[in-house]
C-alpha cells in the first residue's frame, strides 16, 4: 500500500513544471472559492442563522415600549348652547392635551424554554456551518475536476490532431503504392475512410474541449488560459480503514447530523416545558404633560393552560418522533459517508492499476504499429493492418490519458469523502470566510445604534 500511495503522489506524464505565466491548480481553486455564488448564498444563509440566535436571546430580555400622544380639539357652533346645569357655554371652544406612556414586560419563568431556544439556535448555527463546509468541498472538487478536464481535452485534441496527420500520411502512401500497382483501390478507400473517421474524432474532441472550457468558466469564474502542469497530489490516508476513521470524525455531513440530533433533544425538552406555567412581570408609567398628573402600575402575571384539546401532548409526541428521525439520519449519514469513502478508495486503486496497464499497452501498441508499418513497406502487411495498428495505438494513448485524469480527480474525491477538501486543508494561502466573525458581533443581540458600524465593517469585509 505504501508503494501505491507513492505512485499516487506523482502525477506521471500529466505533471509538469508550471510556467511563470501559467495558471496553476491552486490559482484556479482560489478563483473558484472567491467567485462561487453557491458559497455566497450559503454564507448568507449562515448569517441568517446567526441572527436567529440573536432573536432567541432577545426573547429573554425585557420588552420596553414608549408611546406619546398629543391631541387638539376645536368646537365651533353657530349658536350658543347650554350645559345640563343651565349654564351658557361659548359657541367656540378649543383644547389641547399631551401625554406619554412607558411600559415594560419581562418573562420571569417559562420552564427554561427561553434558554433552550437559545441552545437550539446555537446548534442550528453550528449545523449550518457544517453545511457551508460541505458546499465548500463541492465547489473545490468541481474546480479540480474542471481544471483536469480542460487539460485532458487539450491533450486529447493534440492526440487526435496527430492521428489525423498520421492517417493522412498513410493515405498518401496508399495512393503512391496504388500508382505503382502495389495495392488496390480498396486499400486507398480504406485509408480515406479512416481519414474521415479521424477528422470526425478530431471535431468531437474539439467540441469536448469547448464544453470543458465553458464548464471551467462556470466553475472557476473565467475561461482557461495557459494551464500549468498538475502539482503533486496531496496525501489522503495510509489505508482505507484510516480514511474511514477520518471521515467519521470530520465529514461535515456527519457533524451536521450530530447537531441536528442535539436540536431534536432540546426540542423534546421544550415540548416538556410547555406543560409548565409561565410567570411574567409588567410595569407601566404614564404622565399627562399639560396637567402634570401621572401614574405607575406594576404587576406580576401567573398563567397556565388548563385545556388545549391535546395540542401540547401532540407536540410532545411529534418532538419525540423528530428525535428518533434525527438519530436515524445520523446513523445513515455515517453509513453513506463510509460507503463513499470505500467507493472513492476503490476508484483510485482501479485507476492506478489502469494507468500501469495502460502504460504497458501503449508501449506494446507503439512497437506493434512500428513493426506493422515497416512490414507494410516491404509488402508483408496490408494498408488495413497498418490502420488497425494505428487505431489500437490511438485508443491505448487515449485510455491512458483518461485513467491519469480520473486517478488525479479521484484522489481529491477521496479527500472530499473524508471531509478534508477545504481551502484550509489544501493550504491555499487565502483569507477564507470566518463564520465566527459575524456571529461574535451579533450573538448578544446588540442594538444597531451601538454596534451598527462594526457590523457594517464585517459585512464589507465579507463582501470583499
Amino acid at each position: 500500500m505504501q508503494k501505491f500511495w507513492a505512485a499516487v503522489a506523482v502525477t506521471a506524464a500529466m505533471v509538469a513544471a508550471p510556467a511563470a505565466e501559467s495558471e496553476t491548480l491552486a490559482d484556479a481553486l482560489i478563483s473558484a472559492y472567491k467567485t462561487s455564488h453557491l458559497l455566497d448564498r450559503n454564507q448568507a444563509v449562515l448569517r441568517a442563522a446567526d441572527e436567529d440566535a440573536a432573536v432567541a436571546l432577545a426573547q429573554l430580555r425585557p420588552v420596553i415600549s414608549f408611546a406619546t400622544q398629543a391631541t387638539w380639539t376645536k368646537q365651533d357652533n353657530d349658536l350658543p348652547f347650554r350645559s345640563t346645569l343651565g349654564q351658557s357655554l361659548p359657541a367656540y371652544a378649543e383644547s389641547a392635551d399631551a401625554s406619554a406612556q412607558l411600559s415594560a414586560t419581562f418573562l420571569i419563568y417559562a420552564g427554561g424554554r427561553g434558554k433552550m431556544a437559545i441552545d437550539v439556535a446555537r446548534e442550528s448555527v453550528l449545523s449550518t456551518r457544517e453545511a457551508l463546509v460541505n458546499v465548500e468541498q463541492q465547489v473545490l472538487l468541481s474546480a479540480v475536476s474542471a481544471y483536469v478536464d480542460v487539460r485532458l481535452q487539450i491533450e486529447t485534441v493534440a492526440l487526435r490532431e496527430s492521428n489525423v496527420r498520421l492517417i493522412s500520411q498513410e493515405l498518401q502512401a496508399a495512393k503512391d503504392r496504388f500508382d505503382v500497382g502495389e495495392v488496390t483501390l480498396t486499400d486507398v478507400s480504406l485509408a480515406e475512410a479512416r481519414q474521415a473517421a479521424a477528422q470526425s474524432g478530431l471535431a468531437a474532441a474539439q467540441g469536448a474541449l469547448e464544453a470543458a472550457r465553458e464548464r471551467y468558466k462556470a466553475t472557476i469564474g473565467h475561461y482557461p488560459g495557459k494551464l500549468a502542469g498538475l502539482p503533486k497530489l496531496p496525501v489522503a490516508a495510509k489505508s482505507e480503514e484510516a480514511a474511514r476513521a477520518i471521515a467519521v470524525r470530520n465529514h461535515p455531513v456527519i457533524k451536521q447530523a450530530g447537531h441536528e440530533v442535539k436540536i431534536s433533544d432540546i426540542r423534546v425538552k421544550i415540548a416538556e416545558a410547555a406543560f409548565l406555567p409561565t410567570v411574567s412581570s409588567s410595569l407601566m408609567v404614564s404622565e399627562d404633560w399639560l396637567s402634570g398628573s401621572g401614574n405607575a402600575v406594576a404587576g406580576v402575571k401567573f398563567s397556565d393552560t388548563l385545556y388545549q384539546g391535546g395540542e401540547r401532548s401532540a407536540l410532545y409526541r411529534r418532538a419525540l418522533a423528530g428525535k428518533e428521525s434525527s438519530a436515524a439520519a445520523q446513523l445513515q449519514a455515517v453509513v453513506e459517508v463510509s460507503e463513499a469513502v470505500g467507493n472513492a478508495w476503490s476508484n483510485v486503486i482501479v485507476q492506478q492499476a489502469s494507468i500501469q496497464a495502460g502504460g504497458l499497452q501503449v508501449t506494446a501498441a507503439q512497437k506493434a504499429f512500428d513493426g506493422v508499418r515497416e512490414e507494410a513497406t516491404l509488402g508483408a502487411r496490408t494498408t488495413l493492418d497498418v490502420l488497425d495498428a494505428e487505431q489500437e495505438l490511438l485508443s491505448a494513448r487515449a485510455d491512458k490519458l483518461q485513467s491519469e485524469a480520473s486517478r488525479y480527480v479521484g484522489v481529491y474525491q477521496l479527500l472530499s469523502t473524508m471531509g478534508q477538501l477545504t481551502a484550509e486543508q489544501l493550504n491555499l494561502g487565502i483569507t477564507t470566510y470566518d463564520p465566527e466573525a459575524y456571529y461574535t458581533a451579533i450573538k448578544k443581540a446588540p442594538l444597531t445604534s451601538t454596534r451598527g458600524k462594526r457590523l457594517d465593517k464585517i459585512l464589507e469585509k465579507i463582501g470583499n
